[in-house]
C-alpha cells in the first residue's frame, strides 16, 4: 500500500500517475492546459481512463526552463487541485518549493512530488508534519543548466546511493516508508547513456528500495531518451515507446508508472497483468 494522506492506495498492481501539465511551456504539452476548465477536463478523461492519480504540475523543469514564481504557480495549480480533490481524485502535487507543496496539502492534495529530492528544509518539513505520500526524485544540477555536461562513474550505483541517502533522511525524521516512492529522474541531468543504463537497472534498483519499504516509480513518459531511441523527434507522438518503457518498467517491479498516455498504458498493463 501506499500511504498518501487520507488514501491508502494499493501496489498489487501498478498504479497509473496522469500527468497534468497546467503550464504555457512543458516539453511535451505546455500551453494545453493552462484554463482550469479544459484541464479539469482533461484529467477527469485520464481519471475515466484508468488514472488512480493525477499529478498537477505548475512549473515546467525541462531542461534549460528558468524558475517560475512561486506566484504564478500558484495562481495555475490551487484550482485545478481543489477541483480535483472536490471530485474525490488522489491528488499529487508536482512542485519543488515548498509554498505551493503547502498551500496544495492544504487544499487536500495527498502527494508531494518533488523533483529535488526533498533537499531543501521547507519541503523536509512539510514531508514530516504532513502524512502525504512522497515522491523522491534525483536531479543532477538545475533544470536551467543539467543537461550541459552531466556526469557520473557509474549512474546506476550513484542514483541509487543518492535516492537511498534522501529517503534515509525522511525516516530519520520519523516519515513512514510506506509514504515514500523513489523515481531516479529520467532525463534531469542524464545522457541517453545514462537514462539507458538506469532503465535496465529497474529491476535491480526497485528490488532494493522494496527491500527497504520504498516504492518505486517509473517515469519516463515522452522523454527526449525514447525521442532518441524510437526516432519520433515530436514528444506527443512519443505513444507507442512511452508505453512500452511503462510496461518494461512495471514487469521489472515499478510500482507506479506517470504517463501523459493514461489509456493507451491502461490497456497495454491490463495484458501485461493478465500475462504474469
Amino acid at each position: 500500500m501506499w500511504h498518501c494522506g487520507k488514501h491508502r492506495l494499493s501496489t498489487e498492481r501498478p498504479l497509473i500517475m496522469g500527468i497534468l501539465n497546467v503550464t504555457p511551456d512543458s516539453f511535451s504539452d505546455g500551453g494545453n492546459y493552462t484554463e482550469p476548465r479544459v484541464a479539469l477536463a482533461h484529467a477527469r478523461e485520464m481519471l475515466a481512463a484508468g488514472a488512480q492519480i493525477i499529478d498537477v504540475g505548475g512549473e515546467s523543469t525541462r531542461p534549460g526552463s528558468a524558475e517560475t514564481a512561486v506566484g504564478e504557480e500558484l495562481r495555475r495549480v490551487l484550482p485545478v487541485v481543489r477541483s480535483l480533490v472536490e471530485d474525490g481524485a488522489v491528488v499529487s502535487i508536482d512542485t519543488r518549493h515548498a509554498e505551493v507543496a503547502a498551500a496544495a496539502l492544504e487544499a487536500g492534495a495527498g502527494i508531494l512530488n518533488d523533483i529535488t529530492g526533498f533537499t531543501q528544509e521547507g519541503m523536509r518539513a512539510l514531508a514530516e508534519q504532513s502524512d502525504a505520500g512522497l515522491v523522491v526524485m534525483h536531479m543532477q544540477g538545475e533544470p536551467r543548466e543539467m543537461q550541459t555536461n552531466p556526469h557520473y562513474n557509474d549512474v546506476v550505483a550513484e542514483v541509487g546511493e543518492w535516492l537511498d541517502a534522501r529517503a534515509g533522511e525522511l525516516t530519520a525524521r520519523g516519515v513512514a516508508a510506506e509514504r515514500i516512492c523513489l523515481d531516479v529522474g529520467p532525463g534531469f541531468g542524464k545522457t541517453f547513456e545514462h537514462n539507458l543504463a538506469l532503465l535496465k537497472g529497474t529491476a535491480a534498483m526497485a528490488q532494493h528500495a522494496a527491500e527497504q519499504g520504498f516504492l518505486w516509480m517509473a517515469a519516463w513518459s515522452r522523454k527526449g531518451f525514447i525521442g532518441t531511441l524510437t526516432g519520433e523527434e515530436v514528444a506527443a507522438r512519443r505513444v507507442a515507446g512511452s508505453v512500452a518503457v511503462a510496461c518494461y518498467a512495471a514487469a521489472c517491479g515499478a510500482n507506479v508508472v506517470r504517463v501523459h498516455d493514461v489509456g493507451a498504458t491502461a490497456q497495454a498493463l491490463r495484458v501485461l497483468m493478465a500475462l504474469s
